[in-house]
């Protein structure tokens, strides 16, 4: 049984992948923002689940989260970094500045001050594995991915540089890269409106949570001799297209 630290755990990947480790025998540090919907996940799940009440972009809370946590609860053996966001979909010399700066503090900072925060006691204990949700936004571009899709291609250099930093060690690293995918809020927050959020999806199968959540769990069950450095998944309904060419 090992001991999960998920954060963004109130909803969509989060949620599921808190459910599927739970399910599996494992207990859950449930990470998020909003406290009522962790105490109902907790309600729901049982006493195998720990709410936390945490915003990855708060620098001074990340710091102080390992010596904070009751007993019991300190040896993380998977941190799931899933908390992130996208904020809008504009050009780049049309957008808000505020939503670039929040794709970098929460997709970026917030996800390297974490895995800072937990990897010396993974380290001390030579055992853990740190899996990063990512996105096939960091591999291709489109317009209007500018800096969600470069947070997610850092995401996923970071992935592979921190496991070169840890060869020598029994700890694992994997980089999930999704692609179209639905039944999270995802796409709400992207747009801040309901009816452009449904648009995105109408007409295709996307992937769900549960995929994800089904593909970081086989990851962390894999022997200890393997390492799954990426997972990149798109639904059968999405490809990568040709490059965008301009005609006069």
């Amino acid at each position: 049984m090992a001991l999960f630290l998920v954060t963004g755990a109130t909803a969509g990947f989060g949620e599921a992948i808190t459910e599927a480790a739970i399910a599996a025998g494992h207990r859950v540090i449930a990470a998020g923002r909003r406290e009522d919907r962790l105490h109902a996940l907790a309600g729901r799940l049982g006493e195998a689940v720990l709410p936390l009440v945490l915003d990855v972009s708060d620098a001074g809370a990340v710091a102080a989260l390992p010596d904070s946590l009751p007993e019991g609860w300190r040896e993380i053996d998977v941190l799931v970094n899933n908390a992130g966001l996208a904020r809008g979909l504009g050009p780049a010399h049309e957008v808000d500045l505020a939503d670039w700066d929040l794709m970098v503090a929460t997709n970026v900072t917030g996800l390297i001050h974490l895995t800072r925060a937990i990897l010396p006691g993974m380290v001390a204990r030579n055992r853990g594995h740190v899996v990063n949700l990512g996105s096939i936004a960091g591999t291709y571009p489109y317009p209007g991915g500018n800096v969600y899709g470069a947070t997610k291609a850092f995401v996923r250099q970071f992935s592979l540089n921190l496991r070169a930093d840890l060869i020598g060690t029994k700890l694992r690293v994997t980089d999930i890269e999704p692609g179209l995918s639905g039944g999270s809020e995802f796409s709400q927050v992207r747009f801040g409106d309901e009816a452009k959020a449904k648009a995105v999806y109408e007409g295709t199968d996307p992937l769900t949570p549960a995929d994800i959540a089904e593909a970081v769990l086989w990851a962390v069950s894999q022997p200890g001799r393997v390492n799954i450095n990426r997972i990149e998944m798109m639904p059968v309904c999405q490809a990568s297209a040709a490059l965008a060419v301009h005609r006069t």
